[in-house]
């Protein structure tokens, strides 16, 4: 049996709950976003060496399938408890930044990202977390409301991202090269 349904064809997504939106209309494309950051979690996961990083990003994999569930739910419709985003999952970010900062202190700079396979990567997800938390954001500007620990957890998913990389670089006895305001880079 194929995995495909054809019920896209028409340019629609079916919402959980019911209803059509257009591929394009601001609720898919924040719950899109979401999924992409979770496939760019997955290449960082599989280039990490850390077992911690591994451990982390498996866990916000899973928190973000959850949030695209619950971003995907159609106006009007119960939500189902499991997939509620709660503060409780805001502060576990929070737990897992100061756990990571505090073996790996982050440069009080910004930094030029690769300096690792699994830093890069991490990198990367970061930067599309945070597209992913701009889309939520244009989403509730739109009119859509939503449940606001969303928004406060896609912007620590980005944080705890950038400890990520900079953990695995440290782990990796490297540093990120430092951005200069002169647009050199410093070792």
């Amino acid at each position: 049996m194929p995995h495909y349904t054809r019920q896209g064809d028409d340019g629609s997504t079916t919402l959980f709950g019911g209803g059509h939106v257009p591929k394009h209309h601001p609720q898919p494309e924040t719950f899109g976003a979401v999924d992409e950051a979770t496939s760019a979690l997955g290449l960082a996961r599989a280039l990490s060496t850390a077992p911690k990083t591994n451990e982390f990003v498996k866990e916000m994999q899973q928190r973000l399938y959850l949030v695209m569930a619950e971003l995907a739910v159609a106006v009007g419709k119960d939500i189902p408890t499991e997939f509620v985003t709660t503060a409780a999952d805001v502060e576990r970010l929070e737990t897992i930044a100061a756990e990571l900062e505090a073996e790996a202190p982050p440069p009080p700079e910004f930094v030029i990202p690769g300096e690792t396979p699994a830093g890069g990567a991490l990198d990367v997800a970061r930067t599309v977390m945070r597209r992913a938390e701009r889309e939520a954001s244009r989403l509730r500007e739109s009119g859509h409301d939503f449940n606001p620990e969303i928004l406060r957890y896609l912007n620590r998913a980005s944080s705890v991202l950038y400890d990520l990389a900079r953990y695995e670089e440290h782990n990796a006895g490297r540093a990120a090269p430092r951005a200069t305001r002169q647009g050199t880079v410093e070792a």
